[in-house]
């Protein structure tokens, strides 16, 4: 049954004095295993402090806040690190399957894939992977079917692997190119510039860039977004405030740059720049959150200044830029069109005059670009993709066929060329790139990919299940098709359910490692995410968060109450604000799974604000500070409910210790709490991987050796036995 708020809550001195009990004692001796293992584990002791605070009348213990401190400071934090990984590292050890998994993944990852192409002059910009290396190689043409040559190969930057390409942008003459690194998973980028006739790298850098986009003015120079330096030892913590939109000059020193656009009253919000593939306007985008409602502001380039106008007041409605034609700009908008649509403004007169290009649809619009004298729309209906094309006006041209359930994504391009690249991947199909000519609808493949295993072999089906209030669900079931559903499979059940990002059909050699192995996958659209607009949105998040939960606890009765999985047989995950998910149902229904995996989560619901980037996920959580706000958080935040004395599913929890997005001691402090609890037998582990952040950059080998040991651990739960 779900908890009712405050359920299971212990009182802070309650809460202090069991777990200090608990610490005090020698290391403890966890029986663990199923029907055919017996393991013991000795967890670490993790030592507690006396912290409470007061908010709004309730007492809330923090007896792990200690762990919050960054491990390349707190020399005790980092030895608990290590004494944590020992562990999980003997327990991993024990499993049978994840060699078996290791050298399955190798095999899915190696065969070459594409990133998709980008034209810049007569050149194409691409990124390449032969299949297992570490990094992806960028790689230029300077025709369609000339042969590429390396510009960047990133796997020579660090011996571990860790330090990635990023983002990159060609100048619009191809001659110039701008690229970010990322070094260790962090979220802060450094900026270079290459010449990219010669090869040569530029003296142009640019230093404490985060949550930034690239945006050239000519050929010569460009605009970024960045934070003030931090202060010694806080870059993997601090807040990040009074973000600057910066122009640069090639050629010029850092500290020459023109910042062009900032709000030092009010330093919380973020600022991104766009410039029109015409070089006439700068188009600001600001925000406040994480959710799309936007203030727009405008500057027209070459008038000698860099002045703003106010092109959209107030925090309202979700504006996007498509693109610009000399004095008109194109913008996607749930102003008045819940499900989106697309506007025009015309800026060649004294006042800015609004018009319809794309009215609303039942099915939501994801993405539109401007490619030659069209525009290709991409849309969501039940989580799967639709794409089609309008001209200018909005007038229909054409559907573009994808022939299957899947997801496409990509159509970059600019007015007056008529040629763009899309992907289309599914659960079983990589992505395969195809080039679109908008003048004639003509698809053609650019770079397909050979695997080893035939998608043809597996079933993908999409199901509706009602959730607790009746909702209907969409929810994806993937399985080879000789599995046997008779008395349900192992199964393994995904989850995002937040900040508007829709869960869509995709590939992923991991995952593919798990059906080859015979388990089932199913990847449910929860609410809390955009699959269905501002109002899908809108039923997850704030004081609707709980919605989040109860569709996912839905799902597992449901793939259960089908014979797809059963009893004992269910696994759950999820990454980030899906971790939580896993979290909060662990605590809310810790019968219904008989595993799960919480990758990188936010697990403390009352100081997510305090750190890094938290405070802007307010949007959907919340204020720590604010009463009834407090409260909705305090009811499901996984690290204070914690049910002693309750069993609970085994539990692998995943971070990394340059995670600056969700800082680690959120789950540093909730696997302390639950291996400090009575939770049953079945093992609480924690797997904390160095220089690998919040996920993106996280080189081949490191994934791979993550995965191998985190299926291996639901499978030995789950019943799923890993054969060659």
């Amino acid at each position: 049954m779900l908890l009712k708020p405050f359920a299971g809550i212990l009182s802070a001195t309650l809460l202090v004095s069991c777990i200090n009990i608990a610490s005090a004692q020698e290391d403890q001796n966890i029986l663990v295993g199923n029907s055919s293992e017996n393991t013991s584990i000795a967890y670490p002791k993790t030592a507690t402090v006396n912290v409470v605070d007061n908010q709004f009348g309730v007492d809330v213990a923090d007896p792990y806040r200690w762990l919050e401190d960054d491990v390349r400071v707190n020399t005790e934090v980092a030895k608990w690190v290590e004494q944590q990984n020992a562990v999980t590292d003997s327990y991993l050890d024990t499993l049978s399957g994840r060699d078996i998994l290791t050298k399955r993944m190798q095999k899915l990852f190696n065969y070459e894939r594409f990133g998709l192409p980008r034209k810049a002059g007569s050149r194409y910009f691409y990124t390449r992977n032969d299949g297992l290396q570490n990094q992806s190689i960028l790689y230029v043409r300077d025709s369609l079917d000339g042969q590429g040559r390396i510009l960047i190969d990133p796997n020579a930057w660090a011996k571990d692997g860790a330090t990635a390409l990023s983002a990159w942008s060609p100048s619009s003459d191809g001659k110039k190119l701008i690229y970010s690194i990322q070094d260790g998973g962090s979220d802060w980028r450094t900026l270079k510039v290459l010449d990219v006739d010669s090869g040569e790298i530029l003296s142009d850098e640019i230093e404490w860039v985060k949550f930034s986009g690239i945006s050239w003015i000519g050929n010569d120079a460009f605009l970024y977004s960045r934070f003030p330096e931090p202060k010694e030892g806080e870059a993997f913590q601090s807040l990040n405030l009074n973000q600057t939109v910066y122009y640069h000059k090639l050629g010029t020193p850092q500290s020459a740059d023109i910042p062009i656009y900032a709000t030092p009253n009010n330093p919380k919000l973020g600022h991104s720049a766009q410039v029109t593939h015409d070089d006439k306007y700068i188009i600001i985008t600001s925000s406040s959150g994480t959710d799309e409602k936007y203030e727009i502001s405008i500057i027209a380039i070459g008038q000698g200044d860099w002045k703003p106008q106010k092109l959209i007041e107030g925090f309202e409605n979700d504006w996007r830029l498509i693109d610009g034609i000399g004095d008109t700009l194109y913008f996607i908008t749930d102003n008045k069109a819940p499900r989106l649509r697309i506007a025009k403004v015309d800026l060649s007169g004294e006042d800015p005059v609004w018009s319809d290009v794309v009215a609303e649809k039942e099915a939501t619009l994801s993405n539109a670009r401007i490619v030659g004298n069209r525009i290709v729309l991409t849309y969501l209906e039940d989580a799967k993709s639709l794409a089609s094309m309008v001209d200018l006006d909005g007038n229909n041209v054409g559907e573009i066929n994808l022939t299957e359930i899947g997801t496409a994504r990509g159509f970059a391009g600019k007015p007056g060329d008529s040629e763009t690249f899309y992907s289309f991947s599914n659960f079983t199909q990589p992505g395969a790139i195809y080039r679109l000519d908008t003048a004639t609808g003509t698809s053609t493949p650019f770079a397909l990919p050979k695997l080893a295993f035939d998608p043809k072999d597996y079933v993908t089906v999409q199901k509706f299940y009602p959730s607790k209030d009746g909702t209907k669900i969409p929810l994806f079931v993937v399985h080879h098709k000789d599995v046997d559903l008779s008395k349900g499979a192992p199964t393994l059940l995904y989850g995002y359910g937040g900040f508007n990002i829709s869960l869509t059909p995709g590939y992923s050699s991991t995952r593919m490692a798990w059906l080859q192995s015979g388990g089932v996958y199913a990847q449910a659209s929860l609410r809390g995410g955009g699959e269905y607009g501002k109002a899908w949105h809108d039923g997850g998040r704030l004081q609707n968060k709980q919605n989040v939960f109860d569709d996912f606890i839905a799902a597992g009765e449901f793939l259960i109450s089908e014979g797809i999985s059963a009893k004992g047989k269910l696994a759950i995950e999820g990454r980030s604000n899906g971790g939580l998910l896993v979290g909060a149902v662990a605590n809310q229904r810790p019968d219904l799974f008989a595993a799960g995996h919480a990758a990188v989560g936010v697990m403390d619901m009352l100081r997510f604000d305090r750190f890094t980037a938290g405070r802007y996920w307010v949007d959907d959580y919340g204020y720590p500070n604010k009463e009834s706000d407090f409260k909705n958080l305090l009811a499901y935040s996984p690290y204070h409910n914690i049910n002693s004395g309750t069993q609970y599913p085994a539990l692998i929890v995943t971070t990394a210790d340059t995670d600056d997005r969700v800082v680690p001691g959120h789950s540093f402090k909730y696997i302390s709490a639950l291996q400090a609890a009575e939770t049953g037998n079945k093992p609480k582990i924690i797997r904390i991987e160095s220089r690998a952040g919040h996920g993106s950059g996280k080189p081949t080998d490191k994934v791979i050796a993550e995965f191998a040991d985190i299926y291996s651990f639901l499978a030995q739960w789950t019943g799923l036995e890993i054969k060659e």
